[in-house]
């Protein structure tokens, strides 16, 4: 873990490859990142000054202005009232596996501000998420993509797939309230259970530009389908989480059980 005071390793660690052509804000900017992304800087300690970071790697103030400032909006850093910029690490969620809630929810229950950016809202056919909700090939989804931050970090990127066959209401649905209660306030739909899966991966360039990763890292790719209770498939969910901001617990129960003497 490198000192919050002393700089020295972290100088060390910031050199320049001189055999790229990449620009030098971006070549800090990533290694930051990845410092960042690995743990060896942690949530509060601080970086060098611009000046100071300027002048210890020979460059120009204006290429660290530039990287620091990117880091911010990507929420990775902090100001202080004094000028001064430390790591803001990404928020670790625990929730509790078991129960079917949304995003805002979640968030909500860890006092943590929820909010999401919408990439893409379309209504689309898809033959192989037809297949999915065992429907005709030209039945119509609404497909929603959606960055969900929490306290401004980026903390999922979800695509999600509704069955408009089965819930024609989703057509009418603005994004800006939760599906689930959409659903639900609609009168017609209620979501009883779903089947959700959770499995680690490393993020692809597009995850890794969205968490602003400097490199592949791990995360979370959340399944589920969720259904209505006529036990129709409603909602179709993927969803990638940044592995250093989820935690999942699951309860077990201990089933009674007699020892036998042979």
């Amino acid at each position: 873990m490198l000192k919050n005071s002393g700089y020295d390793d972290l100088i060390s660690r910031l050199k320049f490859n001189s055999t790229t052509s990449k620009p030098y804000y971006l070549q800090l900017k990533r290694k930051i990142s990845a410092l960042i992304a690995s743990g060896e800087l942690e949530s509060g300690v601080g970086l060098p000054a611009e000046r100071a970071l300027a002048e210890a790697l020979s460059i120009s103030r204006t290429t660290v202005r530039r990287c620091y400032e990117e880091l911010r909006e990507l929420g990775q850093l902090n100001s202080n009232a004094r000028g001064g910029t430390s790591i803001k690490q990404a928020r670790k969620v625990s929730s509790s596996l078991g129960k079917l809630k949304g995003f805002t929810e979640e968030m909500r229950e860890q006092g943590v501000a929820a909010s999401t950016f919408v990439e893409s809202h379309e209504v689309m056919r898809d033959r192989t998420i037809a297949s999915i909700f065992n429907r005709p090939s030209r039945s119509s989804f609404l497909r929603l993509v959606r960055i969900r931050l929490g306290d401004d970090m980026p903390m999922s990127r979800e695509v999600a797939w509704r069955d408009l066959t089965s819930a024609p209401c989703m057509g009418d649905w603005d994004t800006n309230r939760s599906a689930y209660s959409y659903l639900k306030n609609s009168g017609k739909i209620i979501l009883t259970h779903a089947e959700q899966s959770i499995e680690a991966v490393l993020s692809s360039a597009e995850k890794s530009k969205v968490f602003g990763f400097a490199e592949k890292s791990p995360c979370l790719l959340l399944k589920r389908k969720s259904y209505s209770t006529k036990n129709q498939l409603i909602e179709y969910i993927e969803g990638t989480l940044r592995g250093d901001a989820y935690a999942y617990r699951v309860k077990l129960k201990m089933y009674e059980w007699t020892a036998c003497l042979w």
